[in-house]
């Protein structure tokens, strides 16, 4: 790493997606459309990924869906969304007015829903449009076809459900579980047609009321996230990256800080993803997007090729 004069370039390629930096929103923490916008300028981070959206209204799961654990939370929201003909038509506008680069993340049922909601998207054919840079296939999804098992703890099947989303014309992005078998399925989710890998959603967990004796949340289980689990995403993004070098990486999971970005560019990640942080603080994208390039620029690092996979040397 050599010292420059310019200060740091942080523009970032994902498969044949460009960003002018590497940090993004992650899906689920800013909503589906401007929710954020007095906090954050869309525009300045690298893209906004929005709530996961099926290709139909759905309500998601009963209250409470939301609960604090040590270093994180955990949640059963359900994916609750308006479905993607409401958000193509009230949404999507308003966010290519803000000047974001978008990245809708789409999910499904079963692999007839994944279809359903590739060919919504490339049946828009708003000038809006032109804002959405990539789809992120969200397969952390229950498969009705299969016992209700997540799609993204099967090879077979999470190859299947981004086989079933190539109708969509757009770069699509797998994001998966950290699971044992995550190398083969992130291989698995290439060979149907994924450019890039979103490593990681939140991992499965559960909390119960001990005066209840109940689980706590309305639907159950949850998903927990926050910084309790940034080092399995670091090392989910690692060991992808180790066995598929040449599969762009988008990490995510437990990011907070500029430094947390370095390192989950260092294991491997092109780039990264806010999430959790965001609900303390909304403009948390924003701030480890600064602190990003003042490490950079203080540890001379001119380029963002110099920190991808820098681990790994």
């Amino acid at each position: 790493m050599t010292r420059g004069s310019q200060g740091p370039k942080l523009e970032t390629t994902i498969g044949l997606v460009r960003l002018p930096n590497p940090v993004m929103t992650a899906s689920g923490t800013v909503g589906h459309g401007t929710e954020l916008v007095r906090y954050l300028d869309y525009s300045e981070l690298g893209a906004v990924v929005v709530k996961s959206l099926a290709p139909y209204e759905w309500p998601g799961n009963p209250p409470p869906r939301v609960h604090p654990v040590p270093a994180g939370m955990i949640n059963s929201v359900g994916l609750q969304g308006p479905g993607l003909p409401r958000w193509l038509a009230e949404e999507l506008p308003v966010l290519a007015d803000c000047g974001a680069r978008v990245v809708a993340s789409i999910w499904g049922r079963t692999l007839d829903d994944y279809s359903a909601a590739a060919d919504l998207l490339a049946a828009a054919s708003s000038p809006e449009m032109e804002a959405v840079v990539a789809v992120e296939v969200n397969v952390s999804c229950p498969n009705l076809e299969d016992r209700g098992r997540m799609f993204s703890h099967s090879a077979a099947m999470t190859n299947a459900a981004l086989a079933a989303t190539a109708s969509c014309g757009l770069p699509r992005w797998a994001k998966l579980s950290a699971t044992g078998d995550l190398v083969e399925i992130a291989g698995a989710a290439v060979e149907g047609g994924a450019s890039a890998l979103t490593l990681i959603n939140t991992l499965l967990g559960m909390v119960i009321d001990v005066e209840s004796c109940k689980p706590l949340l309305g639907g159950g289980g949850g998903g927990v996230s926050g910084r309790a689990i940034g080092p399995v995403a670091v090392r989910s993004v690692f060991d992808v990256y180790a066995a598929l070098p040449e599969v762009p990486i988008v990490g995510v999971g437990g990011i907070a800080s500029g430094a947390d970005a370095v390192e989950m560019m260092m294991a491997g990640a092109c780039a990264v993803q806010v999430g959790t942080a965001t609900f303390a603080d909304p403009r948390a994208p924003a701030t480890v997007l600064r602190e990003l390039a003042r490490w950079c620029a203080s540890h001379g690092v001119n380029q963002m090729d110099e920190l991808i996979g820098a681990a790994h040397e």
